[in-house]
């Protein structure tokens, strides 16, 4: 390439996979390929609002060498302000409580992503926490879909996805306690795959988050990139309280591979929440006519349980979760926590989760283990469940935020610092409720720990994309990834791009 950055034309048609190739057969130098994308982030963020920190001269020192000789050799990542702490970086949260603080040293994800070859490019915005499926943020703003800036790029890894929809980087870090990875996969138009529970390390600092309902992974345009990063990251780490079965071959192995006549369940009727949007629906039953035309057997069928038990106990325990993680980062941070750095909401969830009793906490959590066994043995029939990933086209920008009313209801509840009125008052259930309407399959499978994905099958009407959910048995991504690949082949979406990618 003689030693200036790629075009934008050739960066978009590489994945990370081929970015690393032409590193490898010199054609490309690290530094070049870093500033094609650092020009595409200068370029682009002020209209998505994707990348919140820069690592620009950390990255060129990086860029320069020596780099690992990894299969991700000198392709810039970015990662999301949540749980991937860069030593000494900003690590916020897209929280005001933890302003300014920095992360201590490397977390193990990101250690395997510098072993990887990785350069670490930036940090991505997150909703304060990652408490919703949207990612607005009131320190650092929404981020915008780049196939409609009007619209969400869905949460909590709605930085990393818009940044990878507009083209800004091949693939970018996430993580998924209720949909995180998936939701906004499938409002970007891209692939996100969350590994089973305990796949990938959460040290040195945590064993298992949210009673393990979180894991952490990347999206990316092709499945193969997908497949290769969670090669390139899976396996325990010292002190991990479980972990994953090991796969059988390499992930991205699986991906060359047939995935064989599968049994393959689909539904559209909503675990948690209430209507599904016509559209959704219609994709979903295009997907299964797609799947039966690939050799499938597909029919339709779904798991039975209590959604609405099951509703009241995660948003319990996320509360019980919720007051652990700001008393550490009041620790970090050496602040008391309060109305004036904490989100409304956030902080009505922390004072629920203070005043909660042991055994309220308990029950729920096993209210989450039984849904999980009432779901596992539907898999001893089925190899994959196949639903929307999301109940509807992404919703516009604000829509799932508490009503003027509820907010202020929110702030004088919060002002009182009272658990106990909280709960009187049902405004975090009302808020809730339409949270679940939006999410109502992929908060289920963050407590069942099973592997799930979303695929970039379908667009509405107006062009937005409608993701397609579906759920593996427990430890079987091979399964996912096989089928994941298959789908690629017969309905190819890497090269519909965005509208802001071409700019």
């Amino acid at each position: 390439m003689g030693g200036k950055p790629l075009s934008d034309r050739e960066y978009l048609e590489h994945d990370a996979l081929g970015l690393a190739e032409l590193v490898r057969r010199k054609e490309l130098t690290p530094a070049e390929l870093l500033e094609t994308a650092l020009a595409r982030i200068e370029r682009l963020n002020p209209r998505v609002n994707a990348v919140i920190h820069r690592l620009d001269e950390a990255a060129r020192a990086t860029a320069r060498g020596p780099l690992p000789e990894g299969p991700f050799q000198g392709v810039p990542l970015l990662l999301k302000d949540l749980l991937s702490g860069v030593a000494g970086e900003p690590f916020e949260c897209g929280s005001a409580l933890l302003r300014g603080f920095r992360a201590p040293h490397d977390s193990e994800l990101v250690r395997r992503y510098r072993r990887a070859g990785f350069v670490l490019a930036g940090k991505t915005n997150t909703p304060e926490f990652g408490l919703t499926p949207v990612t607005e943020p009131a320190t650092r703003g929404p981020t915008c879909n780049p196939w409609d800036l009007t619209r969400t790029s869905g949460g909590s890894s709605g930085g990393a996805a818009a940044a990878v929809a507009s083209g800004m980087v091949p693939v970018a870090g996430g993580g998924d306690g209720g949909g995180s990875i998936r939701i906004p996969a499938s409002c970007c138009g891209l692939f996100g795959m969350k590994p089973t529970r305990g796949r990938v390390p959460t040290g040195p600092d945590f064993g298992e988050l949210w009673q393990g309902a979180v894991v952490e992974h990347v999206v990316t345009r092709s499945v193969r990139d997908s497949a290769a990063v969670l090669d390139a990251t899976a396996g325990p780490d010292p002190g991990a309280p479980y972990y994953a079965p090991p796969p059988e071959r390499s992930f991205l192995e699986e991906t060359r591979r047939p995935p064989g006549r599968l049994r393959i369940a689909f539904t559209a009727q909503p675990w948690l929440g209430g209507v599904v949007d016509p559209e959704c629906s219609a994709a979903l039953r295009a997907a299964a006519r797609l799947l039966e035309s690939l050799g499938h057997e597909v029919e339709e069928a779904s798991p039975v349980f209590d959604g609405a038990g099951f509703a009241r106990a995660f948003l319990t325990m996320i509360c019980g979760e919720l007051a652990g993680d700001i008393g550490e980062a009041e620790r970090a941070v050496g602040r008391r926590a309060g109305p004036g750095n904490l989100e409304p909401a956030t902080w009505a969830l922390t004072l629920l989760g203070r005043s909660m009793p042991a055994a309220r906490f308990s029950a729920a959590v096993r209210v989450l283990e039984r849904t999980a066994r009432k779901i596992a043995p539907f898999f001893a029939r089925y190899d994959v469940l196949v639903t929307p990933t999301v109940s509807a086209p992404p919703v516009p920008i604000g829509a799932l935020q508490p009503t003027p009313r509820e907010r202020a209801l929110l702030v004088l509840l919060g002002a009182l610092r009272s658990g106990a009125l909280l709960r009187g008052a049902r405004v975090l259930e009302q808020t809730a409720a339409k949270v679940f309407d939006f999410i109502p399959w992929t908060p289920v499978i963050n407590a069942t720990g099973q592997p799930a994905m979303s695929v970039p099958l379908a667009w509405s009407a107006a062009g937005l994309p409608l993701g397609i959910h579906c759920v593996g048995r427990y430890a079987d991504e091979a399964t996912l990834y096989r089928l994941a690949a298959q789908l690629e082949q017969a309905r190819p979406w890497f090269a519909r791009l965005a509208p802001l990618a071409l700019e």
